[in-house]
């Protein structure tokens, strides 16, 4: 496909997040996603109860910037509890045809995953520059690691066979809203996403890693010929 002029692309985007926002009813606790994408759907949640079609939503963000977008947008916000969310809606920066997910460009990985896994149903909503034949394929694997020590970190995530380079945008690496910093890593063709999320999961310093396998229900994705939506292949 053809690349969309930035506005046409940004109307899809819209669409696909207003159907995905759609499936938001009265009484609904819901994870709020990070991101220009999922921007649109707190927006358009935010529209539907302040016209008084929506009541009783209650918003749990995925991270600062959401929670202060959801709150001025006219939503309750909580925080995280032990409680099941009913729905999540986010983005995402790769999704292969299992619905696999690379999150993480936008530094909340660790909240997204943690609100996310809580959710009865994890809805996406993307363009289609984001669907990949096999994760890593165009976006790296966000990892986020402790500071202390993280040069150390850092070269045990190489010893698995990763290239990469910590996120360092200016003058001093990138800071999550944890507090954490973040290791873009770059994986081979042949990567077994279930096996390397093991690997990393198990080394000292790594906290969390921006591999969202098999939780997304579907995905709304924007396309030149408007919005698709995408199931798990099987």
């Amino acid at each position: 496909m053809s690349d969309l002029p930035l506005t046409g692309l940004e109307v899809l985007k819209k669409e696909a997040a207003v159907r995905a926002a759609a499936l938001v009813v009265s009484g609904m606790r819901v994870g709020l996603g990070t991101g220009s994408t999922a921007r649109y759907a707190i927006e358009e949640i935010g529209r539907r109860v302040a016209a008084g079609g929506l009541k009783g939503v209650v918003g749990v963000a995925t991270s600062e910037a959401s929670d202060a977008l959801a709150r001025q947008v006219g939503l309750v916000v909580e925080t995280l509890d032990p409680r099941p969310l009913d729905l999540a809606i986010d983005g995402a920066d790769e999704i292969d045809p299992h619905l696999n997910l690379i999150k993480g460009l936008g530094g909340a990985l660790l909240r997204e995953k943690l609100t996310e896994v809580q959710a009865r149903r994890l809805i996406i909503i993307a363009d289609h520059t984001k669907l990949v034949s096999r994760l890593g394929e165009k976006a790296p694997l966000p990892v986020e690691i402790a500071r202390f020590g993280f040069l150390s970190t850092i070269e045990r995530i190489r010893k698995l066979g990763l290239g990469g380079r910590l996120r360092q945008p200016g003058a001093q690496p990138y800071l999550t809203d944890n507090g954490n910093y973040i290791f873009d890593a770059q994986l081979p063709e042949d990567t077994v996403p279930a096996v390397l999320e093991r690997q990393l999961k198990g080394l000292l310093g790594v906290i969390e890693t921006g591999f969202f396998l098999g939780m997304a229900e579907r995905a709304f994705v924007a396309t030149e010929e408007g919005v698709l939506e995408l199931t798990p292949q099987k």
